[in-house]
C-alpha cells in the first residue's frame, strides 16, 4: 500500500515572511494600476478624440503604443504589460470581446437596407474578400519578402476590416445614409467571413497544402457555416422567446442576453473552431429584425459595453507590441502598406461595384474606407504563436508586426483623411441642426416657422389631423402620426435633424419622446417643456432621469405658451448690435420675454434651457417670444424681423 506524503512545510523567518508579503502587495498594486490604466487610457482617448474632433481609434492606438513599446524605449519597462497582467486569459478575453462587438454590430443591421444595397454588400464580402486575399498575398510575397506559404495566410488575415474600426470611423465621418449602411454591413459581415478564410488557409498550411487538404477544407467550411447558422438562430430564438414571455425580469434583460451571447459563442467554438464569430453575428441580425419584442434597451446597453470593450482591446493589443516590431520596419514593409491602400482596396471596390449603380464618388469613398482592427490583430497573434510552435517556421514572427503596421497605417491614414475626402466628394451629412417638433399646435408652428425662415430644417409630428393640415398650409413639413410609434419613426425623413423639441400638452408623451430619441440624437439634444404639475404641487411628475432637458424657462409650460400666443404674443428674431444689445432687448421687452434660441455667427442653433442659458453676443440673432410692442417709446426701437 502506497502512502502519499505531503512535502515538508518549511517555516519562513518573520523577516522573509514579511518580505514575501510586501512583494505580493506590491505586485497586486502594480496589477491594479495597470488595470486602471487600461480603463483610464481607453475611455480618456475616446473622450479626448471627441473634444479634438479626431477619430477615436487613432488616439486609442497612440495611447496603447505609448503604454507599451514606447514606454519600454523611454523607461525600460511597459506601463501596461498585457501578458503579465492577464497571462493565458488574454486571447480568450479578446475573443469574447470581439464576439460581443460583432453581436452588437449585428443588432444595428436592418435587412430592409439590403433592398437597395444588397448587391454591393454581397459583392464586397465575396468578390472583394477573394480579390483582397489574392492581391494582398501576392504583395506580401513579392514586396514584403514573406514565404509563399505565409504570404497568403497574411492576405487572408488582412482581408477583414471589422466593426471595431469601421463603426467609430463612420461616427466621425458621418457619410450619407446609403454609404454608411454599405460600410457598416461590410464591416460587420466581413469579420466572420475573413476570420473563416484565415482559418481555412491556416488549416491548409498545417495539412501540407491545398491539394492535400481540399476535402478537409471543404468539410471544415461546411461545419463552420452549419454550426454558426444553427447556434446563432437557436440563440436568437431562445433570447426572443424568453423576453416575449416575460420570463426574465427587466433588470436582468441585458445580463441574460449577454450571457446567451457568450454561451452561443463558446459552444459554437467548442463544437467547431472559429464558428463562434459567425454564430453571434447571425444571432444579432435575427434579433434586430424580429417583431415579437423590442430590443432597443439591449442595443443601448451593448453600445455602451462596446465603447468599453473597444477601449480595452486597442489599448491591450497595442501595448503588447515589442519595440522591435516598430524599429525593424523597413522600406519593403512600407511599400507593402502602400500597395494595400492604393491598389488592393480600390481594385476590390471597383470589381465589387460593377453594375450596382454606385457613382464614382461613392466608389472612391468606399475605396478609402478599409481600416484593419482587432480581429486582424488577434488572429495574427494566435496564428503566429501556433505556427512558431507547430511548424517552427522562422518567418511566423513576421505576421504580427506586419499586421500591426497595416492596422496603424490604415487607421492613421483613413482616420485623418476620410472625413475631408468625403466632404470634398460631397458625401457627408451636414452638421445636423434641424429641429424635430413633437406637436404641431399654434405655438409649435410659430416657433418652427421662425426657425424655417432662418434656413433651419424643421419637421412637425402630431396626432391631431387639424394641426398637421394647418402646418402644411403654412408651408411647414408635417407628419400625421405618433412620435412614439416605431413605424412613424422609420417613415420620418430624419436626415439633418439634430434636435428634438417635445412640446405637446402631455408631459408623459414629451418625456417618452425624449427618451426615445436620446439614443439617436444624444441626451444633450432632446428637450421638453417643463411639466406643469411640478410648478403647482412641487412634486416631480416624471423622474428626472426619464425626461429630456427642460426648455426655455420654469414658466414655459404648455398652458403658459398657449395663453401667451392666444393673447397675441409673437416670435421675434432680433439681431443684436452695438446700438441694440442684450440690455436694450431686456429693457424693451421686459420680464415677459421668453428667450428661445440663439443663432450664432456659424449658424449653429443654441437652445435656452433651465439648466443652460446661452449668453447672446453682438452679431448673433436672438429668437424669443415677446408681447406686441405698442407704446411710442417701444415703437422707436430698432426694427426686428417678426414671424407669428
Amino acid at each position: 500500500m502506497l502512502v502519499r506524503r505531503n512535502p515538508p512545510v518549511v517555516a519562513l523567518s518573520p523577516a522573509r515572511a514579511r518580505l514575501r508579503k510586501e512583494r505580493c502587495r506590491l505586485e497586486e498594486q502594480i496589477l491594479l494600476v495597470e488595470l486602471a490604466s487600461v480603463a483610464v487610457l481607453g475611455v480618456g482617448a475616446q473622450w479626448l478624440a471627441w473634444r479634438l474632433r479626431l477619430p477615436s481609434i487613432l488616439l486609442l492606438l497612440l495611447f496603447g503604443l505609448a503604454a507599451g513599446p514606447l514606454a519600454i524605449a523611454i523607461f525600460g519597462r511597459r506601463w501596461i504589460d498585457p501578458d503579465a497582467m492577464l497571462g493565458p486569459f488574454l486571447m480568450p478575453l479578446v475573443s469574447v470581446a470581439v464576439a460581443i462587438i460583432l453581436f452588437e454590430g449585428g443588432l444595428s443591421l436592418r435587412l430592409r437596407d439590403l433592398r437597395e444595397i444588397g448587391a454591393v454588400v454581397r459583392n464586397l464580402v465575396t468578390i472583394g474578400v477573394l480579390v483582397s486575399w489574392l492581391l494582398a498575398g501576392a504583395a506580401a510575397y513579392y514586396v514584403a519578402g514573406i514565404s509563399f506559404r505565409l504570404s497568403f495566410l497574411l492576405g487572408a488575415i488582412l482581408s477583414v476590416t471589422g466593426p471595431t474600426v469601421v463603426i467609430p470611423l463612420l461616427r466621425h465621418v458621418r457619410p450619407l445614409a446609403r454609404l454608411e449602411a454599405i460600410a457598416r454591413w461590410e464591416g460587420i459581415a466581413i469579420d466572420p467571413i475573413g476570420a473563416l478564410l484565415a482559418v481555412l488557409v491556416f488549416e491548409a498550411l498545417l495539412a501540407g497544402g491545398p491539394k492535400a487538404s481540399a476535402a478537409h477544407i471543404a468539410v471544415l467550411l461546411l461545419k463552420v457555416i452549419g454550426v454558426g447558422l444553427i447556434a446563432g438562430t437557436a440563440g436568437a430564438v431562445l433570447a426572443t422567446w424568453l423576453l416575449a414571455r416575460f420570463w426574465i425580469p427587466d433588470n436582468l434583460h441585458n445580463p441574460v442576453v449577454l450571457m446567451l451571447v457568450i454561451l452561443i459563442f463558446t459552444l459554437s467554438n467548442v463544437l467547431q473552431s472559429e464558428a463562434g464569430l459567425f454564430a453571434v453575428t447571425i444571432m444579432g441580425v435575427l434579433m434586430a429584425n424580429q417583431r415579437m419584442v423590442s430590443v432597443n434597451h439591449v442595443v443601448e446597453f451593448k453600445e455602451n459595453l462596446r465603447t468599453l470593450l473597444l477601449a480595452g482591446l486597442f489599448i491591450l493589443l497595442a501595448a503588447r507590441l515589442q519595440v522591435s516590431d516598430l524599429t525593424e520596419i523597413n522600406l519593403r514593409d512600407l511599400a507593402f502598406l502602400a500597395i494595400m491602400i492604393v491598389a488592393v482596396r480600390p481594385l476590390c471596390v471597383l470589381l465589387s461595384c460593377l453594375g450596382t449603380g454606385l457613382n464614382w464618388r461613392e466608389q472612391a469613398f468606399l475605396a478609402w474606407m478599409a481600416p484593419r482592427g482587432v480581429v486582424a490583430a488577434s488572429v495574427s497573434s494566435v496564428f503566429a504563436l501556433r505556427l512558431a510552435g507547430d511548424s517552427g517556421d522562422p518567418q511566423a514572427a513576421m505576421l504580427v508586426p506586419l499586421t500591426f503596421l497595416v492596422i496603424i497605417g490604415t487607421v492613421a491614414l483613413y482616420g485623418l483623411t476620410a472625413k475631408p475626402l468625403a466632404r470634398r466628394l460631397g458625401l457627408t451629412q451636414p452638421d445636423p441642426q434641424g429641429v424635430l417638433f413633437a406637436g404641431a399646435q399654434p405655438s409649435a408652428r410659430a416657433i418652427a416657422k421662425a426657425l424655417q425662415d432662418e434656413g433651419f430644417q424643421v419637421l412637425l409630428v402630431d396626432t391631431n389631423r387639424d394641426h398637421v393640415r394647418v402646418a402644411k398650409l403654412e408651408g411647414l413639413p408635417a407628419y400625421y402620426g405618433s412620435i412614439l410609434s416605431e413605424r412613424s419613426i422609420e417613415a420620418l425623413p430624419l436626415a439633418g435633424i439634430g434636435h428634438l423639441l417635445a412640446i405637446t400638452a402631455n408631459d408623459e408623451v414629451n418625456s417618452l419622446a425624449t427618451r426615445h430619441f436620446a439614443e439617436m440624437l444624444g441626451r444633450g439634444e432632446v428637450y421638453q417643456l417643463p411639466p406643469a404639475g411640478e410648478l403647482l404641487g412641487g412634486k416631480e411628475i416624471v423622474s428626472r432621469h426619464l425626461r429630456g432637458r427642460l426648455l426655455f424657462g420654469e414658466n414655459a409650460t404648455y398652458a403658459h405658451l398657449d395663453d401667451r400666443f392666444g393673447a397675441g404674443a409673437v416670435v421675434k428674431k432680433t439681431p443684436l448690435t452695438k446700438e441694440f444689445d442684450l440690455a436694450s432687448y431686456r429693457e424693451l421687452y421686459g420680464a415677459g420675454a421668453i428667450p428661445l434660441f440663439v443663432i450664432d455667427e456659424k449658424h449653429d442653433l443654441q437652445v435656452f434651457t433651465i439648466d443652460h442659458s446661452p449668453t447672446p453676443k453682438i452679431g448673433q440673432l436672438l429668437v424669443g417670444i415677446v408681447d406686441p410692442v405698442t407704446s411710442p417709446t417701444q415703437c422707436a426701437a430698432p426694427r426686428t424681423d417678426e414671424s407669428a
